[in-house]
């Protein structure tokens, strides 16, 4: 993992700034874009959310039902078990 030498201080609610260089570096758009959060022991890892199909994490072909992804390799196999 590359460390950028960039400090933020967490403000009282929580929150903290992503610069604007890695903002543009990685394509996350203000008041459009969403980020995921995970932890991996003792490192906060913050990614640009990427909508994936539920069952197999495919990005692509993805249709939307009752809030969920489903590419639709899936969705062929599902109706051909129903």
């Amino acid at each position: 993992m590359k460390s950028t030498g960039i400090v933020r201080k967490v403000d009282e609610l929580g929150r903290i700034v992503i610069p604007v260089g890695l903002r543009k570096k990685f394509n996350i758009q203000d008041n459009v874009d969403l980020v995921e959060i995970f932890n991996d022991g003792d490192m906060i890892i913050i990614k640009k959310y990427e909508p994936s199909c539920m069952f197999c994490h495919e990005e692509n072909d993805l249709i939307s039902y009752k809030e969920h992804k489903i590419c639709k390799s899936c969705l062929e196999e599902i109706n051909k078990a129903l």
